[in-house]
């Protein structure tokens, strides 16, 4: 396992939240924005890249568009001693958006997308329950979404994330 990572500074922190904002600035209106030049823009964001901060630039996708409108976490009890064995299964889940092993009442949680009711009962009742490793599972439907940004400036200060409607997805 990796040692801890550095803290980010200041500027750093204004590029990622800046990036978060927008993936496609170019590097020139970065470094204006951050009030750094752009030579210093590139070093930092080689550096970010290296460090594993930025792992990459995504479209974000409305999943309702997309034809994905229904959404759900399922909570999931697996087999102790067979944790690794249900991960690799319930990797596979078609529509699974995001995978977390847990601690506490449940041993993981997943996000499922799905186009319809009938496509997420498939994944819950038909594909969920084949895999041996898994005990139960508990679905609560996502009637409504804020995504915050993952990382949002320290202490207040530089930019912040658009005003206006709460991203939905």
């Amino acid at each position: 396992m990796p040692g801890p990572h550095p803290p980010l500074d200041e500027i750093d922190r204004t590029l990622v939240v800046l990036l978060q904002e927008d993936g496609r600035l170019p590097v020139n209106e970065l470094a204006r924005r951050a009030g750094i030049g752009r030579a210093t823009a590139y070093t930092r964001l080689d550096g970010l890249r290296r460090r594993g901060v930025i792992t990459g630039f995504r479209a974000e996708v409305d999943p309702a568009a997309a034809g994905n409108a229904v959404a759900a976490y399922v909570f999931v009890d697996v087999e102790q001693q067979r944790w690794q064995q249900a991960r690799a299964a319930l990797v596979d889940l078609p529509g699974l958006v995001h995978l977390s092993l847990t601690s506490g009442v449940h041993d993981a949680v997943l996000l499922v997308r799905c186009p319809d009711i009938e496509h997420l009962r498939d994944v819950v009742l038909v594909r969920l329950h084949q895999i041996p490793e898994v005990r139960s599972a508990q679905t609560l439907f996502v009637l409504d979404e804020v995504a915050p940004p993952p990382l949002a400036p320290a202490g207040g200060s530089g930019p912040t994330a658009p005003s206006g409607p709460a991203r939905r997805g």
